[in-house]
């Protein structure tokens, strides 16, 4: 497993509720920092057990904080997360939501879904030829036959995306024909040992309850848009991250993960509050996801952020036809950009000393 790399991670979690469920998680979260962002009512108390090193954020501390710029962060939505992402000044970042409790293989172990995420990043990727066994950096696994030597190096791992036991990630329509479905580890085979790279030019549906990632690689294209509170759209913000960050990933030559490690995901949302929240992205799912496949991004952008700002101004191009909301979001993600460049200058050099 990954050292525990405390002085280089923080956890981050939305929430608008007390966090007892950190209890659950104390054995393996409390050497690591937390960052918290309250969502809803900056007025409510928010209790953390006791023994956990943290910072809170509510909405007052947004705006106060960001200015004018506070506009783009979300409201009554787990997009507030992202706050927590530019506030960070560590390496890794780990994010889940208050609903997910530690899970159990099906030997009966509990999971210690942070030790893996930093696994799967700190190991390389191989987002250019797929690996039948996986993930050939695993103890016990390695290449196959055919398997290009020019390409075993791998390339960094910017994103780790882990997976969830019992209540799965449906979308509304889903959740409402299938309200029983519960994914398990014993006596079912839906618990699925293994970590695999997703190919290059592949998009998939990112979600937040279980995320990781490089900050330094990809920070800057973590940005959850603008979503819930006088939006129309929500549920989308992960999904949004997901292709911008797969795209980025794949200009720059980082690697995407997906797989191990599971949680236990307890809580399963009201599916008619869902529909509404979702239901223009079901239709503009549609146009969004041709647009990400269609992406070119020039040979000049060299980083996130640069990246970030020209998918900004293509999505206003080719997605604002579709709804102003999308003129919105591009300008939006030029503001996440400019606080991004703030909070993350270099430090200025004097007598030759950074």
């Amino acid at each position: 497993m990954a050292p525990t790399l405390n002085g280089e991670v923080d956890i981050v979690i939305p929430t608008i509720r007390s966090l007892n469920f950190l209890e659950d998680w104390r054995p393996f979260f409390e050497p690591y920092h937390l960052i918290i962002i309250q969502d809803g009512d900056p007025t409510k108390e928010i209790k953390v057990p006791e023994g956990f090193d943290y910072e809170l954020y509510n909405r007052n501390d947004i705006n106060r904080i960001l200015g004018p710029k506070a506009n783009c962060i979300s409201f009554k939505d787990g997009a507030c997360r992202c706050f927590g992402f530019l506030v960070s000044k560590k390496k890794f970042i780990y994010t889940i939501d208050d609903d997910c409790f530690v899970a159990k293989d099906p030997s009966g172990k509990e999971i210690d879904a942070l030790a893996k995420h930093l696994e799967n990043l700190t190991k390389p990727s191989t987002p250019y030829y797929f690996n039948t066994l996986y993930d050939p950096y695993r103890e016990g696994a390695d290449f196959v036959r055919g398997y290009p030597f020019s390409l075993r190096a791998g390339v960094p791992t910017a994103v780790s995306h882990g997976l969830w036991l019992n209540i799965p990630d449906y979308d509304a329509p889903t959740q409402l024909v299938k309200p029983l479905d519960r994914n398990t580890s014993v006596g079912s085979n839906r618990y699925v040992d293994a970590v695999l790279t997703i190919p290059k030019g592949t998009l998939y549906p990112m979600c937040a309850m279980n995320l990781a990632f490089n900050r330094e690689l990809i920070g800057a294209a973590m940005y959850f848009g603008i979503m819930g509170d006088g939006q129309p759209l929500g549920r989308y913000d992960d999904m949004w991250a997901g292709w911008c960050t797969k795209v980025v990933c794949d200009h720059l030559g980082y690697g995407v993960k997906t797989g191990l490690p599971y949680l236990w995901h307890s809580k399963a949302s009201n599916p008619f509050v869902n529909l509404k929240k979702e239901y223009n992205g079901l239709f503009w799912q549609e146009e969004m996801i041709p647009f990400f496949q269609s992406v070119i991004l020039p040979k000049k952008c060299t980083n996130a952020e640069e990246c970030y700002l020209e998918l900004a101004k293509q999505a206003k191009e080719k997605l604002g036809p579709v709804d102003p909301y999308f003129n919105n979001l591009a300008d939006a993600m030029v503001t996440w950009i400019e606080a991004w460049e703030e909070f993350n200058a270099p430090a200025k050099v004097k007598n030759g000393t950074a």
